[in-house]
């Protein structure tokens, strides 16, 4: 069953590129759709699985990372859902989470040097102004990984930031505790996913503000907030294969598609080979099928 779009009887949500949001006073629902975005586009054709995945693989990791999290349940019986609610379009795709003030910056770490920041390295040697050494080859390990924040955008591209710039926008302690955390997270998570055969090479976490306690919200380390690639598969100086939305990437710039006009409907073969790579990268992670 491909979701696309919910709703609730009595209650208006707000509609991200690919979730859900319904606000229930003390708490959010998150709902993942199996909408897919590609070049800040909302596709017309959906991922069946995707937001099981995203929901279910966010769950996993916030049990497995022991940090201060959003997640109430993932459980849809324990949701304060108004009676009456077809419950079974929820059901594994969603999450009641703590309401938080978000904090305003993607925490962008990078542990490879891959995607837009091999691109800047080619021409300054440097990642969002951090200096790396020379010699260095697409997909190779970076010495330790980097902090590279950005700017969260409503609609378009996020922008990349220096971290001085982000001081300025939300103050130096928030900035370096931000960072630090940022950083341990990904170590760890990284710690597990190789033991799985799954090389992190970079990701984006969200945090926000509980009651004065920093939290970490939103989803952590899916296909979709982070560059998987298959240790077995792995070969510095190229691209990698990676578990997301890159069969959807490469089929819509081949397509002939202007990137400035409504996208065209994905082809059956294609939807296949990225709900495939999806359900993968759960099963390798998790041990677990959906």
């Amino acid at each position: 069953m491909i979701v696309l779009q919910t709703s609730i009887a009595g209650m208006t949500p707000k509609h991200g590129k690919v979730r859900d949001i319904y606000d229930f006073g003390n708490s959010l629902l998150l709902v993942s759709s199996d909408r897919i975005s590609a070049f800040d586009w909302v596709l017309p054709t959906g991922i069946p699985d995707k937001g099981k995945v995203l929901t279910q693989l966010s769950a996993f990791w916030f049990r497995q990372l022991g940090v201060s999290n959003h997640l109430i349940t993932t459980d849809v019986a324990k949701m304060p859902f108004p009676q009456g609610t077809d419950l079974t379009i929820f059901d594994g795709r969603s999450m009641l989470g703590k309401k938080c003030k978000v904090i305003p910056i993607e925490c962008v770490v990078r542990g490879y040097l891959s995607g837009s920041g091999w691109k800047e390295y080619q021409k300054s040697g440097s990642v969002c102004g951090i200096k790396l050494p020379g010699g260095l080859r697409e997909s190779d390990p970076l010495p330790e990984p980097i902090f590279t924040p950005s700017t969260k955008a409503e609609t378009g591209h996020d922008e990349n930031i220096t971290f001085d710039r982000m001081v300025g926008i939300v103050g130096r302690e928030i900035s370096e505790e931000l960072r630090q955390k940022s950083l341990d997270i990904f170590r760890c998570g990284s710690a597990l996913a190789i033991k799985k055969g799954i090389i992190i090479a970079d990701t984006k976490f969200e945090f926000g503000f509980s009651e004065d306690q920093l939290t970490l919200i939103d989803e952590v380390l899916t296909p979709d907030s982070s560059r998987f690639w298959h240790v077995d598969s792995y070969q510095p100086g190229r691209g990698q294969p990676s578990f997301d939305k890159q069969f959807v990437r490469d089929w819509l710039t081949q397509s002939g598609w202007d990137k400035n006009s409504s996208p065209p409907e994905l082809p059956d073969e294609i939807v296949k080979k990225t709900q495939e790579k999806y359900l993968e990268a759960f099963r390798i992670l998790t041990d677990c099928s959906l």
